[in-house]
């Protein structure tokens, strides 16, 4: 288990000390396959801070180009998500039935039967999933469309059989902030502009990550289809609110290790996103969290990592 903690080590840092590290551990704790709790996490905090040095030292595009890159991703990840099981379904050619996400009718596929069926060709999260694994390999000419179909999908509602209607109704997860849906433009619309730029400024200058990232988006596709864990459960809200503060640590952690300010953009994109949805407020959908907390979730970030930024420019400054 202790090569699991490797992993938050970039590859080169593995090659060369990954055995040294190793033993040091088999030394320390012997008969132990697991470090205790604070040796663990001081482990994952240096791979963080040693694959974020890593980043802010490679010079092959400019960290601005970097940090729209990430917004992506993320807000690509965060279109998918309440969209999650309805994928995993139509990929697998699965009636789900009263375990669809806010579905009135069981069958909503071609090969779907049952009262009240729909036909509709495609799961709107198929959208954002393009998007999400284009952008993972570099590629946002690929993105681009598939996030400008996005805002045409949610602008048309109700309507069509392409997308057809309750796929673009299911319910958004209760995270940090009001839930979600197709419907919400402003999150398609920022996807679609980020991907316009990282199309626009030399696709080929993008960060190219590995095929291997696709596993953890395989396995949450597994689990919200495959376990029927649904965006309105409350063990997925906890789930997804637990991921996105671990994600907001990341990205302090990355920002005070660096003093780089490319971290900074796909939190105040997140955050501009979710606040938007906050003031918006759909009608009908519930909220697992007070406002004026999720607004203070979502706005102190970023003077956080602005502040942490900063000091550690001070500090990388001579005397």
């Amino acid at each position: 288990m202790n090569r699991l903690l490797l992993a938050a080590y970039p590859k080169p840092y593995r090659s060369r000390h990954g055995a040294e590290l190793l033993a040091c551990l088999s030394e320390a704790y012997p008969g132990r396959s697991w470090p205790p709790p604070r040796e663990a996490i001081a482990i994952v905090r240096a791979g963080i801070q040693t694959r974020a040095r890593a980043v802010a030292d490679d010079t092959a595009r400019p960290w601005w180009l970097d940090g729209i890159h990430l917004a992506a991703l993320v807000l690509a990840a965060l279109a998918l998500v309440p969209y999650l099981q309805d994928v995993w379904h139509w990929a697998l050619r699965i009636d789900p039935g009263t375990h669809a996400i806010a579905f009135r009718f069981s069958g909503w596929y071609p090969w779907a039967e049952g009262e009240g069926t729909q036909i509709r060709l495609l799961p709107y999260g198929l959208l954002p999933l393009i998007s999400l694994i284009a952008l993972l390999r570099g590629k946002a000419w690929i993105a681009l469309p598939a996030a400008a179909t996005m805002i045409y999908a949610g602008s048309v509602f109700p309507g069509g059989t392409l997308f057809g209607t309750e796929g673009k109704v299911g319910l958004g997860y209760y995270g940090l902030g009001a839930p979600i849906t197709a419907r919400d433009l402003v999150l398609s619309a920022t996807l679609c502009a980020a991907c316009l730029v990282l199309a626009v400024c030399r696709p080929g200058r993008l960060r190219r990550h590995s095929y291997r990232w696709l596993a953890p988006l395989a396995f949450a596709l597994f689990v919200a289809g495959g376990l029927h864990i649904i965006a309105i459960s409350p063990l997925f809200q906890r789930g997804m609110f637990v991921l996105e503060i671990v994600g907001l640590l990341i990205a302090w952690v990355a920002t005070a290790a660096t003093g780089d300010h490319r971290w900074l953009i796909p939190v105040a994109a997140f955050a501009f996103v979710r606040v938007q949805a906050i003031v918006v407020q759909p009608n009908g959908l519930m909220q697992s969290l007070p406002d004026l907390l999720v607004l203070v979730l979502l706005i102190v970030p970023l003077p956080a990592l602005a502040i942490a930024a900063q000091r550690r420019q001070d500090r990388a400054l001579p005397g």
